[in-house]
């Protein structure tokens, strides 16, 4: 049997991994980790289970179409809910927008805040519609290793109504003018990399994800998904090694020849590449067999890393939704310390997590589980007197907002940052979320799904095709996985 080693059991490396093995193939996963999940880990302590990564569960039907294809269904492995509402938006004290799960509540805020945008939302959304329907049926399943991939009357019709040359920034204000309603259209924008002046209008997608198909929750926490496809991937055969950390990739004769994990030699037909994109180049690799130089990769424009803080308390909050952006400081100034000039936010906007309202699995009873997220620039300085000076920063900022005072209420308290980022997962930079999602990253421009010197190694997740979030990350998985079946096929 034709052995493929991947690299890696994030989202990326474990949906390459099952599609893989139902192709027939024997698949070992490597992880150097002591579980499966990449960012999307968890841990446990003193009855709380945090969420390390993603908690935002939008586009269910890329999720749907992936156990589909294994002839399963989500509810075989996970029970999901549907969040209402979606999520919140605070833009000062006693000033917040509650975002619905039903579209038409949506639509009379809208009117309420800004007269007669109700109608425009529609437009809106009908637009971001058909580029979503565009994307996810013509673009976003294609490796991109040529843009002749793209050349079709239908992808060239499509394409047209992209609006791809056109900004994010320029495209909201065509719609909408109320400060309130612009920054609840762009606030995604802040974590796919790039400003909204910088980032192409066809990410308007994602608000039809999140504005209509709206925002999901797996009870048990956002792992639950992890796990259901590490049993999906045993299911099918596939071995999972923990604790596996490739220290080389050795090439002979333009193949790989052997991966060094945990100092021992093992030999494979073919290997997915699921880690971080920059470490298996730059440093897996010997020089002459890397696709891209150090200068490429300093060059390239990096979605941001984060400062998260995993908080448990003995008490229940109040006025807190399960999701939560406090936008109460100036969006275009944080973007600008993120992308235009990396810095320590002088006033960061940040996000709230509260899983416990939703599901009481995750807290002990009477007590709430937390995490706060601040998206920061990549490479910054990371030390523990930032982490508690920042910390100070959002407490105070929820307690003025929220009326919720939880300094003496904090039983348990973990913080995560840039060098968290890369000791635990070798991200480039101690990014969080791959590359920026900027005009000049998208598709072909992106860093190439296979090696252009080493046949049969290929590459995934995050720092590829399609780009950065849990959904591409599994659609991107599937993509590397065809594209080193085509060429075993061919070599067998």
């Amino acid at each position: 049997m034709i052995k493929v080693a991947v690299i890696g059991s994030g989202f990326a490396g474990l949906t390459s991994a099952i599609e893989l093995a139902n192709l027939g193939y024997e698949v070992t996963i490597f992880e150097k980790n002591n579980q499966s999940g990449g960012r999307a880990r968890k841990f446990e302590s003193e009855g709380f289970v945090f969420d390390m990564g993603p908690s935002w569960y939008w586009m269910p039907d890329v999720f749907e179409k992936f156990f589909q294809r294994h002839n399963k269904k989500i509810e075989d492995y996970y029970q999901l809910v549907k969040l209402d509402p979606g999520f919140s938006v605070v833009y000062g004290k006693n000033d917040y927008v509650n975002v619905p799960a039903s579209f038409d509540k949506l639509i009379a805020i809208f009117d309420k805040i800004e007269p007669g945008s109700g109608n425009k939302l529609k437009k809106f959304i009908k637009k971001a519609e058909n580029k979503y329907r565009i994307g996810m049926d013509s673009l976003v399943y294609k490796p991109s290793h040529s843009i002749f991939e793209f050349v079709n009357l239908k992808v060239l019709k499509g394409l047209l109504h992209l609006d791809v040359f056109t900004n994010f920034r320029s495209y909201v204000k065509k719609y909408f003018q109320h400060s309130r309603l612009t920054k609840l259209m762009e606030f995604p924008i802040l974590f796919l990399g790039a400003t909204p002046q910088n980032t192409p209008a066809l990410y308007s997608l994602m608000n039809y994800s999140g504005l209509y198909q709206g925002t999901y929750y797996p009870m048990g926490g956002f792992h639950e998904i992890i796990l259901a496809l590490t049993k999906l991937a045993q299911e099918k055969g596939v071995q999972i090694k923990y604790s596996s950390n490739v220290d080389k990739i050795d090439v002979v004769k333009s193949k790989v020849s052997e991966l060094i994990v945990n100092g021992k030699k093992l030999t494979f037909d073919g290997v997915v590449a699921a880690a971080d994109y920059h470490h298996v180049d730059q440093i897996l690799l010997e020089k002459k067999y890397r696709n891209y130089s150090a200068d490429y990769w300093d060059n390239r424009e990096m979605a941001p890393s984060s400062l998260l803080f995993y908080v448990g308390l003995d008490k229940k909050l109040e006025n807190i939704q399960h999701h939560n952006l406090f936008f109460d400081e100036d969006f275009d100034t944080h973007a600008k310390e993120i992308y235009d000039e990396p810095q320590w936010p002088k006033k960061p906007l940040f996000y709230l997590s509260c899983p416990s309202l939703t599901d009481p699995s995750v807290a002990p009873k009477g007590k709430e589980n937390l995490m706060f997220l601040i998206p920061l620039a990549p490479g910054l300085t990371d030390s523990n007197e930032m982490r508690e000076k920042y910390f100070k920063i959002i407490l105070d900022r929820l307690k003025d907002l929220t009326g919720n005072d939880i300094k003496n209420n904090i039983v348990f308290k973990k913080s995560y940052c840039v060098n968290d980022f890369k000791n635990d997962y070798n991200a480039f930079k101690g990014n969080a979320y791959g590359l920026a999602n900027t005009l000049r990253q998208t598709a072909v421009l992106k860093p190439m799904m296979r090696n252009k010197k080493v046949k049969n190694l290929y590459y995934t997740g995050q720092l590829t095709v399609p780009g950065p979030g849990v959904p591409p990350s599994i659609i991107s998985g599937q993509i590397a996985a065809q594209e080193i079946h085509k060429y075993l096929k061919k070599a067998s």
